[in-house]
């Protein structure tokens, strides 16, 4: 079992990230004020002292613990920290994310620093944004003459707090919580509570981007107040540590392997960065670190383990179960310093050849998303040169050869993580397809299962342009929504007998992982296409839909197709609102029933 101690945004966080492993866990909070939804956690409630946890822990077999406490809540992770290790179980801590310390806060290392600093640049009017905990820490404050207001839960047990220290409510405001301990005040909520208590400074904690810190500094500093900080603690070191939902879970996945029962992985996207940054460290700072920390799109960041040759630096490609072609290839980074940031494609990545991409024809295949993190994650001026060794070899059993991609595979990813079995590659591989097909001009997009169906629509339409032909796997619906999407008004669907039944039958995803052939659903089309009982009979033992062509009795295969195609047209209209659909239906020779 697993044991979350949360209570806060990144709690919930947690509990949404492990609730997809299907695996049960514990989620713990203090109080009971927290709304979470758990579909396979159990919720306890209740502090624990140190004694306490490591009884929990025993009692019911925890093999981890995810600490996704406050950052101030020092007591709780030295006590995580203190459990685990006596226990020798694994604890990762989920922090926040935190922006860089920037000069223009004062940076107080705690409250004794921070009244010092606030009395020595003369502060009379304070609006302490710390909690109603901390008021005992400023009270000291008011015997020198400053004037404190403190903006506090609006509950009773924070009023009787603030009470006992003295407080009157005139120098009492009061905001409203949301998920965990973060604010629901925006900016402009704090920016009409200063301009109306017009102080010289405000007091806060580093509590990061979800606990509210950039917009009470950003409203104070367009008021021209000056802001000072208290430093989050210091993080035990026994913690592993993670700032996000993809960081959390392939931790969990490294500690307790067991847990999640498909693991994630990476794009080549990531991959590539966490090469370069590599490349770059030993280039600026004779530096080879056996990992670098990556900044994904969301804004977290993960460890990416590297590795290094003559003149570059590379990662081996985890996708995680994930099925990728790309699996287990190096993915290369060659840096130099440059007067500009520039990125180049070197061995085993393709070549656009053709519109609809985010970059012209004659670019390197390397999509805006891993261009952007490369930017984000390589501060410096470089000539960035990637390559994947073997990518031309494998390029023609991927979709670029389609897309008009040619000496290469692509480097691809947008949120950085590839999440097992979603199949996200293969549906995005499908809007790129359509982006291409519109560039192409041709009002007419025509979709069809693979190979086979492609060979057969294909001279179904022999007039039209290559690109319009987009393959949909078992993706049906994603395809045809693509194609709206892209503003598509007329669509051919061509679609072989196996996969025709499942989607007949309501089925836009006709994978066999997921829906099986409805015989039930076959019999009674046949029926009603008129055949006599023993091929009905005959229909209850069918294997294959392939063999419906030999067993429909030849006089009833015209109504048994167009009853067919009748109700694949039907659930697939709806997805092509005011768009002309067309369905071919295939048989196993190639002749086409529409």
């Amino acid at each position: 079992m697993l044991l979350i101690l949360g209570g806060t945004t990144e709690g919930r966080m947690a509990v949404k990230t492990l609730d997809e492993a299907g695996s049960p866990f514990y989620y713990s909070t203090r109080g009971e004020e927290q709304e979470v939804v758990l579909h396979h956690g159990v919720r306890i409630s209740g502090g624990m002292d140190a004694q306490q946890l490591k009884d929990f822990c025993r009692e019911q077999h925890i093999l981890l613990i995810v600490d996704a406490g406050h950052p101030f809540a020092e007591q709780l992770h030295q006590t995580v920290a203190d459990v685990a290790e006596s226990l020798l179980l694994p604890a990762i801590r989920m922090e926040r994310i935190f922006p860089p310390h920037t000069p223009d806060i004062t940076w107080c290392a705690d409250y004794e620093a921070a009244r010092s600093a606030l009395l020595s640049t003369g502060v009379k009017r304070l609006l302490a944004l710390t909690g109603v905990q901390t008021i005992g820490k400023l009270k000291p404050l008011t015997d020198t003459g400053v004037e404190c207001f403190y903006r506090i839960l609006q509950r009773q047990s924070s009023l009787d707090i603030a009470h006992r220290h003295g407080i009157t409510d005139d120098h009492l405001c009061f905001y409203q919580m949301g998920d965990g301990d973060s604010p629901l005040d925006s900016e402009a909520d704090e920016l009409d509570l200063m301009r109306k208590l017009c102080p010289d400074a405000i007091l806060t904690k580093e509590s990061g981007i979800t606990g509210g810190f950039q917009q009470k500094v950003e409203a104070a500093q367009n008021l021209g107040i000056r802001v000072f900080a208290i430093c989050r603690p210091d993080t035990p070191a026994y913690f592993h540590r993670v700032n996000g939902p993809y960081g959390l879970r392939r931790m969990v996945e490294k500690l307790l392997p067991d847990f999640f029962p498909l693991h994630s992985g990476l794009t080549t996207g990531t991959c590539a960065t966490a090469a370069a940054i590599a490349a770059t460290e030993r280039l600026f700072r004779h530096q080879m670190p056996a990992e670098v920390p990556v900044l994904l799109p969301n804004g977290e960041t993960i460890s990416v383990p590297v590795a290094y040759g003559d003149d570059y630096a590379y990662v081996i490609k985890d996708s995680g179960d994930d099925p990728d072609i790309t699996k287990g290839m190096e993915i290369r980074a060659q840096v130099r310093p440059s007067d500009h940031f520039e990125i180049r494609a070197g061995e085993g990545i393709g070549t656009i050849t053709l519109p609809g991409f985010d970059y012209p024809p004659g670019s390197p295949a390397i999509n805006k998303g891993p261009r952007q993190m490369l930017r984000a994650n390589i501060k410096e001026e470089v000539c960035i040169t990637l390559s994947i060794p073997g990518g031309r070899e494998i390029a023609h059993r991927t979709f670029n050869p389609r897309l008009g991609i040619e000496g290469g595979i692509s480097v691809i990813g947008v949120s950085g993580i590839i999440m097992p079995f979603s199949l996200d590659g293969f549906i995005n591989s499908i809007r790129k397809c359509m982006q291409v097909a519109r560039a192409t001009g041709c009002d007419r997009v025509v979709i069809n299962s693979g190979a086979k169906s492609e060979g057969f629509v294909k001279a179904h339409y022999p007039d039209l342009p290559p690109q319009v032909f987009v393959e949909y796997g078992n993706f049906i619906g994603e395809t045809i929504q693509a194609a709206h999407e892209e503003g598509f008004r007329k669509l051919t669907l061509g679609i072989m007998i196996g996969k025709a039944v499942k989607l007949a039958a309501g089925h836009l995803d006709t994978h066999s992982k997921h829906v099986v052939m409805d015989t039930a659903f076959i019999r009674s089309l046949a029926a009603e296409a008129g055949c006599p009982e023993d091929v009905l009979t005959a229909i209850d033992s069918l294997n294959m839909a392939r063999d419906l062509w030999k067993l429909i009795p030849e006089a009833s295969i015209p109504s048994f197709t167009q009853l067919l195609i009748q109700h694949c047209h039907a659930v697939c209209a709806p997805l092509l609102p005011d768009g002309d659909l067309e369905v071919l239906l295939i048989s196993e020779q190639g002749k086409i029933y529409h």
